[in-house]
């Protein structure tokens, strides 16, 4: 126990998800833990040994002492989870009133042997009114059941069950307690229930944390979206408008790319889920073929995609190609190649886009990698996928997503 509360102490001092309140409060109940634990290890050392009779009594003050911590703390654990204001709180106010009357008895108990006495020898034993000292314990943890029972739709569902995980077995210890001995069983599944709230408070902050990064992931990308380089709008508006003259065939097939070009961004903006990789591949043709209009000696585009049957997060294949275009284009007059590929492995679907361009050094430039590890998040939030930039043999880029079978 000793060991088991002094990791409790250092994973709630080193877990950097939970909140600072949270924190403050698990490496509080833990340090108290550990300490009922020594002074119950003391009680058994000195138990029975005529020469710590008075050391007993001091052993039993501080077990009854600590105990009643505990149980207070646990109302504050139940309405920091609600948000609820511990001044204008009833349930506060009555659980702080009746811990103030266990401490007034319990100090009484010092001057009298009515509700429990130390022998001669060391042993400590139940006075007639024991159950009495106890009772505003037991109260106090029934005033908690009913105060999370009603408080259910405002606690999260992983603090409800954890707060009732901690609160039930405490009850019943301490209300054995009133008529047996028990005071290691109440330690211990103190102890023991306090590891298990824990584990439950922690793994909903992983929860909540990555609903946030997820969340983070895609309002970078809604503006991503909404941040769409002006100077690429108003080159095509300005060549549809030229074509208009010279090719109005020309002009309407640019037209209703651009135009799938962007509702297929603007749909973006609202998709929360994954969406099929042929949407994918209609969004980043629509791109291209707006782009071949304007650069249609300097861009040449392959496509070898078999394997369409996976999904992937919005915006995934189109902002790698159009980093491929934009590098390969600026500042050269040499045409650039971009072959798109897909293929199917036992584990996974694999997405490779190469161009042989003068290659992409994130260092020198922070909006495309920023971009990119953009994806990189999403797809890891999103479907477990990943993304990787190698060097292209023969010179340029090779940028693969890999997607599990698995993910969704």
């Amino acid at each position: 126990m000793l060991l088991l509360m002094a990791l409790g102490v250092g994973f709630s001092a080193a877990m950097p998800l939970t909140d600072r309140w949270n924190k403050s409060y698990f490496i509080t109940l833990f340090s108290m833990l550990f300490l009922c634990t020594v002074v119950l290890l003391v009680d058994c050392i000195f138990w029975e040994n005529p020469a710590m009779a008075n050391v007993e009594k001091v052993i039993w003050f501080m077990e009854f002492f600590l105990l009643s911590v505990l149980i207070w703390m646990s109302t504050l654990f139940l309405l920091h989870s609600c948000g609820e204001s511990i001044k204008d709180s009833l349930l506060f106010k009555a659980v702080t009133a009746l811990w103030g009357v266990y401490c007034a008895i319990l100090i009484a108990a010092q001057f009298t042997d009515v509700f429990y006495r130390t022998t001669s020898d060391g042993e400590c034993l139940r006075g007639p009114l024991f159950a009495v000292l106890l009772l505003p314990l037991a109260v106090m943890m029934l005033l908690n059941i009913v105060g999370t029972l009603r408080r259910r739709s405002k606690i999260p569902r992983r603090y409800f069950i954890a707060q009732l995980i901690y609160i039930l077995p405490m009850t019943a210890a301490v209300c054995l307690h009133m008529f047996v001995f028990a005071s290691i069983l109440i330690v211990f599944a103190m102890a023991l229930c306090a590891l298990i709230m824990f584990g439950l408070i922690i793994s909903d902050n992983v929860i909540q944390y990555a609903r946030q990064q997820r969340e983070i992931a895609n309002q970078r990308a809604n503006i991503m979206v909404l941040q769409m380089r002006p100077h690429f709008i108003s080159n095509t508006m300005m060549g549809i408008y030229y074509l208009c003259d010279q090719d109005p065939q020309k002009a309407k097939q640019v037209t209703l790319d651009f135009t799938t070009y962007l509702r297929r961004n603007f749909t973006a903006l609202t998709s929360e889920d994954t969406v099929p990789f042929t949407a994918e591949m209609e969004h980043t043709r629509a791109y291209l073929a707006v782009e071949q209009a304007q650069f249609e000696d300097s861009l040449f585009v392959a496509f070898d995609t078999p394997h369409t049957t996976f999904r992937v997060p919005p915006l995934t294949l189109q902002p790698i190609v159009e980093n491929a275009v934009k590098h390969g284009l600026c500042g050269s007059n040499k045409p650039i190649h971009i072959s798109i590929f897909t293929r199917q492995t036992d584990k996974a679907s694999e997405i490779i886009v190469e161009d042989d361009g003068p290659g992409f050094n994130p260092v020198e430039d922070d909006e495309p990698h920023i971009g990119l590890e953009n994806i990189r998040q999403r797809l890891g939030l999103m479907c477990s996928g990943t993304l990787t930039i190698t060097p292209r043999e023969g010179g340029g880029t090779r940028v693969t997503v890999t997607v599990p079978t698995t993910g969704r």
